[in-house]
């Protein structure tokens, strides 16, 4: 494979999963672990993606206020992120997660809705300031240097005592059968957590993700009430997850 072609696809899947490890992108290129160091390396120096230990992040993703034309796919995650605000009501009380989709949601809730919402995600916080009818709250732990979330066990022990109407999330992978999974188990120890502080859950989610699993389980399909795609309710890719009992919206 040229080189080119392996940083396009590199490329393709940083800014798909924010985040991704050497390890997965040798095997699914057919190339040795030593050479993607060697890609990762040239884009971290390119400005294309930061380079992490065991692997590399989307300049988005590990921005605090990412620019919305660095942001991968944006007309698909601002439909979701619209979409997304039918599920709003006035006075509710919410979660945010972090990621690109879960900020678009930040910035697309309406100016006349008064909220209360829990976030881990600075970038997300930042983007509610903007909206004075919102009160935030930042559940604190960790602050991971990567992603300006935080982590750890301090917001698991806060995420206890809290108990919110609606929780949006994101994931890293999602399958009808695998449910949603992701390649870090520090994060998938976290979102359960999560989820068990929400009455309702909601995951935002572009249909490239569909139909991928990894190595960890968040939870299973059954889980999760509403899945937020850009896609149409109908559409064929998202018929095995309404068989599930989800709803599409």
């Amino acid at each position: 494979m040229l080189r080119e072609e392996r940083f396009k696809k590199i490329l393709n899947e940083v800014a798909l999963h924010n985040r991704v490890l050497m390890t997965d992108l040798a095997a699914n290129l057919d190339v040795s672990v030593d050479t993607i160091r060697r890609d990762i390396k040239e884009l971290d120096a390119l400005g294309s993606l930061k380079k992490v230990h065991g692997g590399a992040i989307s300049v988005a993703f590990s921005s605090l206020s990412p620019s919305r034309n660095k942001i991968y796919a944006l007309p698909e995650k601002t439909a979701i992120a619209q979409k997304a605000t039918s599920l709003l009501k006035n006075d509710a009380v919410i979660f945010i997660d972090g990621g690109t989709s879960c900020l678009e949601l930040a910035r697309q809730i309406p100016a006349h809705l008064s909220l209360t919402v829990f976030t881990i995600s600075l970038s997300v916080a930042l983007e509610l300031q903007n909206k004075p009818k919102i009160q935030t709250i930042v559940v604190g732990g960790n602050l991971s240097r990567e992603t300006n979330i935080c982590l750890g066990s301090a917001v698991v022990r806060q995420m206890k005592d809290i108990r919110v109407d609606l929780g949006f999330i994101g994931t890293g992978y999602v399958d009808p059968h695998a449910g949603l999974t992701e390649f870090d188990y520090e994060i998938v120890e976290l979102k359960k957590a999560l989820l068990g502080s929400f009455k309702k859950v909601a995951l935002l989610c572009i249909s490239e993700k569909l139909h991928s699993n990894h190595r960890y389980t968040t939870c299973s399909i059954n889980e999760i009430d509403f899945m937020v795609t850009e896609l149409h309710p109908d559409d064929g890719l998202l018929k095995s997850f309404k068989t599930m009992g989800v709803q599409i919206v």
